[in-house]
């Protein structure tokens, strides 16, 4: 299962009523924060998340409403106790950022290894069964587009394993992946598992026009949290301008991508009331909600 949190859902700065676009994930105990604009730890501590057992930080962009809480969020991990490796990813520019941003916390008891990606990639990282991959944005700077996809193994099928004439003392490590030698003869996972299950795939888009590879890049996610800066169709000049996307937009791309449900996020400091555009938004795409800081989810694998 993952955890998901909606840390915060404002853009360009932060609000007396909303922190800064953040989210976290957490699986089986490992925390990804995505994002960390100013004030985001004040965001993580309201919600209990934690700070030590954050294992990576994935930056869309470096805009400062999305990495200048940082510093602070690094010192208070360090707080922490924690000196197990941090990962940072990041596009082009990263690893110049966080260096410039290490400066007002030079000392850390732990070692920080930075991933700066050019293009889009598959795989980039990954923890345990989770995969992270990564999709290039269309925003005033380089940006990066996430998803996280965590797989689910297939079902032990014994009637296929004695069919395979597997020997019982094998199934065990065949089922946790590994392929072994026995006289003389090499058994492979496939011969006593079943077929595969479907997974989750979370989806985190912000900062940028909808552009076309969105769609497949978010396909079938069980949840695509993605930016609505603004609610009325009548901000497509300034959309446009800024490279940043209406509520319509978000919602045509969750509905061409198959996806189960849409949070929208990253709302601009006029847009004070987002909820105003929620029923026009679900009439493109029925299963969306307004974030809301704090607004958390469970996902589970389906039977």
């Amino acid at each position: 299962m993952l955890n998901i949190t909606l840390l915060g859902c404002g853009g360009s700065l932060p609000t007396p009523n909303r922190f800064l676009t953040s989210l976290l994930i957490n699986y089986s105990g490992y925390k990804i924060l995505l994002d960390c604009g100013e004030g985001t730890q004040v965001a993580m501590k309201i919600n209990k998340t934690g700070f030590k057992d954050i294992h990576l930080i994935c930056f869309t962009h470096f805009h400062a409403d999305h990495v200048l809480g940082l510093p602070g969020l690094l010192l208070t991990i360090a707080n922490s106790g924690r000196v197990e490796p941090l990962t940072i990813i990041g596009p082009k520019g990263c690893t110049e950022v966080i260096n410039c941003l290490r400066v007002l916390c030079p000392e850390l008891p732990y070692e920080i290894n930075i991933i700066e990606n050019i293009d889009s990639c598959e795989n980039v990282f990954s923890i345990k069964d989770l995969t992270v991959n990564i999709l290039s944005l269309q925003h005033t700077l380089p940006c990066n587009g996430y998803s996280f996809i965590l797989k689910r193994r297939a079902k032990f099928d014994a009637a296929k394993a004695i069919k395979n004439n597997v020997p019982k003392f094998l199934w065990s490590k065949l089922q946790k992946g590994q392929c072994i030698d026995y006289e003389g003869k090499t058994y492979s996972p496939s011969m006593v598992l079943g077929n595969e299950r479907q997974g989750l795939k979370v989806t985190y888009i912000t900062d940028t026009r909808p552009i076309d590879d969105i769609i497949p890049f978010a396909f079938n996610s069980n949840l695509f949290i993605c930016e609505g800066m603004y609610g009325d169709d009548s901000y497509l000049d300034k959309a446009l301008s800024n490279k940043h996307m209406l509520f319509s937009e978000a919602a045509n791309l969750a509905l061409n991508a198959k996806v189960q449900e849409l949070w929208l996020t990253h709302f601009s400091p006029g847009l004070a009331n987002p909820e105003d555009y929620i029923e026009r938004v679900r009439g493109i795409f029925n299963n969306t909600e307004i974030g809301k800081d704090g607004m958390a989810k469970t996902l589970f694998f389906s039977e």
